[in-house]
């Protein structure tokens, strides 16, 4: 057991047949494997903090990966929020997007970074990204190989007094539960999530967000203190973080849902003010004034807690979109 390496196969929330033949087919082979010891869960996003699939992950010590039908990184920050805390490890089953996109999101991981982050590793891997079980499998043996190469050589290390045995990873000695109670029904839920590989601390988020979602730790640092305040299909907090570093993993657009999306050049544009759909933080305003008027409050537009950024924007010099529009009428066709 304690060489084995955990695979938690996290379900969809659709019910799709094809949906639920993948997981079945990828949990069968997975169980064949010697060195593989595999658990299916309910949908990583709809688990609370007292569900026992979340004390199961908790309890997990060593190196494990996750399947899930979310992008890798929205997986990764979701399980980071709830104390299931590693390095991301590297995935390389990927479509061709996300491997386009690997620069670009190297790019941008200037955040304050996770806390408290233990000698292991977590790979979060997207389940949309083949239908054929055959590549998870074979995914995962790499991983498992990879996982006990870098163990073995820790132990070593250890035996040779290059570092301490504290820094060689636990077992996997995960909580005894059976399939059944990790199973245990769940309930549609929708919150932010915070990739702190982005996010600087600004607090832009917190002044905007009226309905008591985020707060601050003990270290100053931002946080989703009361996740389930969040409004139902509102990403208007996303639409104003300056480094896309808020995510809503089961929304429709993948920039918000956490695909790795860059800029052209390290120049990001916001593709509305190209086509007349006004800028985000109008869009975001008008999202955020709704809810409030469900709520029975007054809407308040662009007159509260829009992002510093913005203040006295018409006195700044113009920005790289202008510079952007510019070129594009100077060019002769």
């Amino acid at each position: 057991m304690a060489d084995k390496l955990t695979v938690v196969l996290s379900q969809s929330q659709s019910k799709h047949p094809a949906r639920r033949g993948l997981e079945e087919n990828i949990a069968t082979y997975l169980l064949m494997e010697k060195d593989i010891e595999v658990s299916v869960i309910p949908n990583l996003y709809d688990i609370d903090e007292k569900h026992t699939a979340m004390l199961f992950l908790r309890s997990i010590g060593g190196d494990m990966v996750v399947l899930s039908w979310l992008y890798p990184r929205a997986a990764h920050w979701m399980l980071d929020r709830s104390e299931v805390k590693g390095h991301m490890g590297e995935v390389l089953l990927l479509d061709e997007e996300d491997e386009d996109e690997v620069d670009d999101a190297e790019e941008t991981n200037n955040g304050i970074g996770a806390a408290d982050i233990p000698d292991r590793h977590i790979y979060t891997v997207d389940m949309r990204v083949s239908d054929r079980h055959e590549d998870y499998v074979e995914e995962i043996r790499r991983i498992a190989k990879e996982c006990k190469g870098r163990n073995q050589a820790k132990k070593v290390a250890s035996q040779l007094g290059f570092v301490s045995i504290d820094s060689v990873l636990p077992t996997n000695g995960a909580l005894k539960v059976g399939q059944e109670e990790l199973m245990a029904p769940t309930r549609r839920r929708w919150y932010p999530v915070i990739d702190f590989g982005r996010c600087t601390n600004c607090m832009e988020c917190i002044d905007f967000c009226l309905f008591g979602v985020y707060g601050v730790d003990s270290m100053d640092r931002i946080l989703v203190e009361n996740p389930d305040n969040c409004k139902k299909g509102c990403p208007a907090c996303s639409r104003v973080c300056p480094e896309q570093a808020i995510i809503f993993p089961e929304y429709k657009s993948p920039e918000i849902a956490g695909a790795n999306v860059g800029g052209i050049g390290g120049l990001k544009i916001d593709l509305t003010k190209l086509f007349g759909g006004g800028d985000a933080i109008s869009i975001a305003a008008s999202e955020r004034d709704t809810e409030l008027i469900r709520d029975g409050r007054e809407a308040v537009g662009l007159a509260v807690g829009i992002p510093r950024r913005q203040e006295g924007l018409e006195a700044e010099p113009r920005d790289e979109l202008d510079a952007l529009m510019d070129s594009l009428e100077d060019v002769e066709i």
